[in-house]
């Protein structure tokens, strides 16, 4: 459904954009400047930035703050990355600051709790209805990617995408074509396959990457469902010719309660039903791989597999 387009009032237009408003939006709804300054004096309102107002008083809401940064940047001006993320239902960080996209050769004035990117091709980034105005989730994946600190981030960022179905590999793929500059273009094509085939973190990226593939396992099947009585769950790595499952916990600690024992139920039903589960967390997938791979080849040998790890390097105790 098309979300409704601000009515004639000037009322109408507080209740869209969260009671904030330009001073231009206001002088086109038939209020002066002189009355606008008047309300700001004595208390009624609020001004926030340059020529951007509120008509309320106290603390702003977020989707309020939001409007005041997009229309204190000026025409075009559009919430992206982090922000963007959140408004599609990703939790990505940063999301303290409200990150607002402007068209290149814009010069927006420093804002206190925006960062400002520029863009040649925001028009094409732009969601076509959604308000306030924030770029489409494709483009926001991948500006992520972009601007992310290091390859890990970027590829965590790529596997919650697939994680939270906001989008699909495919589309990643086709937003990505249409860029020229996007750091780790190779790895991230890479893990767009992956993510289509099953992997949902960063931790299964890295065990399908560093663990299964660099070491020569058989491939494992991600993400197969199985229902557990009434419950369904999903497990993470399954070499089902070797009745063996391999858990993946990205937590860093086991304090919450409730998890852990549905973790422990998981594993026993598998071991009723005749597979070896295995589970794995960040520091053995992330710095004793090796010694991860070893392990999960012992096993699938015992139950079969006919073949042999790899080493990954001169430096692999395999």
């Amino acid at each position: 459904m098309t979300e409704p387009s601000p009515g004639d009032s000037l009322g109408e237009l507080l209740a869209w954009q969260h009671n904030v408003f330009s001073r231009a939006q206001a002088r086109a709804h038939g209020l002066s400047d002189s009355a606008l300054t008047a309300r700001v004096r004595s208390g009624r309102w609020q001004r926030l930035h340059s020529g951007i107002y509120c008509a309320i008083t106290g603390v702003l809401s977020t989707p309020a703050l939001q409007w005041a940064a997009v229309l204190a940047c000026g025409p075009g001006a559009t919430l992206s990355h982090e922000t963007a993320a959140h408004l599609h239902g990703m939790v990505i960080g940063d999301a303290a600051r409200i990150h607002v996209t402007v068209p290149i050769g814009r010069q927006a004035a420093p804002l206190a709790g925006v960062v400002v990117h520029r863009s040649r091709r925001l028009p094409l980034s732009r969601h076509p209805v959604l308000e306030p105005p924030r770029t489409a989730i494709d483009a926001t994946v991948i500006d992520l990617v972009h601007t992310a600190p290091s390859l890990d981030r970027a590829l965590s960022v790529v596997a919650q995408a697939g994680q939270r179905r906001v989008t699909t590999a495919a589309r990643l793929t086709k937003e990505l074509s249409t860029r020229r500059t996007v750091r780790w273009r190779r790895e991230i094509l890479g893990a767009l396959d992956d993510v289509a085939d099953g992997a949902h973190s960063l931790l299964e990226l890295l065990y399908l990457r560093d663990v299964e593939r660099r070491h020569g396992l058989p491939p494992g099947r991600r993400q197969r469902r199985v229902h557990r009585g009434r419950r369904r769950e999903w497990i993470d790595v399954s070499y089902d010719d070797f009745a063996t499952v391999v858990e993946l916990d990205g937590r860093l600690g086991h304090s919450e309660v409730a998890e852990t024992w549905r973790d422990m139920r998981r594993d026993n039903a598998a071991v009723v039903a005749g597979e070896a589960p295995l589970r794995y967390g960040w520091a053995d997938v992330t710095s004793s791989r090796c010694s991860v791979a070893a392990q999960v080849a012992a096993v699938l040998r015992a139950r079969g597999w006919a073949g042999h790890p790899a080493k990954c390097g001169d430096s692999c105790t395999l």
